[in-house]
């Protein structure tokens, strides 16, 4: 079972839209441990989100295969002045737990080092996901102390199921 992580084409968007979903939102996303399903109904992304990212030079998908099946996703977007986003990792409910995400997150550092220059790379949490928190501690990203609203009101992100929601922000430096 060889695993590759390259970056996602135009082809890889119908699936890496539905992996992204089932990872994240609703009744499947429930078997496996990093979902927001408890949070958040509605949409996680489309495909025009999708394509978007691809098109744009400051962003990067890496899709992890195995076996010919996507199994795992990771987004990076260059903010300039060496710092890049993480976002939208993904790992499969059923491949969850396995190690593929620290291997995405591994992927995401080096890509965003080589291609954008990163020095330090940034992601936002749901305040509420204090396991998953945890695990980005352990991958030695640590909370700023600074915090962004949910945006409310925008389905593109979402329907929150609670009005407490707000991200956390943890950062990394890379060098």
């Amino acid at each position: 079972m060889t695993m590759a992580i390259r970056p996602a084409m135009s082809d890889d968007l119908p699936l890496l839209c539905a992996l992204i979903e089932s990872a994240y939102r609703g009744s499947t996303a429930r078997s496996g441990w990093t979902h927001e399903a408890d949070l958040l109904d509605g949409q996680r992304t489309d495909l025009d989100a999708l394509a978007d990212a691809l098109a744009d030079p400051s962003h990067c998908l890496l899709i992890a295969t195995r076996n010919d099946q996507l199994i795992g996703c990771v987004e990076i977007t260059d903010k300039g002045s060496g710092l890049c986003y993480l976002g939208l990792l993904s790992v499969s409910p059923e491949g969850q737990a396995q190690g593929l995400g620290k291997q995405l997150i591994a992927a995401a550092e080096a890509e965003a080092q080589s291609r954008f220059a990163a020095r330090v790379m940034e992601m936002t949490v749901i305040r509420q996901r204090g396991e998953l928190i945890a695990f980005y501690e352990r991958r030695g990203y640590q909370l700023t102390g600074e915090e962004r609203p949910f945006p409310y009101g925008n389905a593109r992100f979402g329907e929150p199921r609670r009005d407490d929601l707000v991200f956390v922000v943890l950062a990394r430096d890379l060098a």
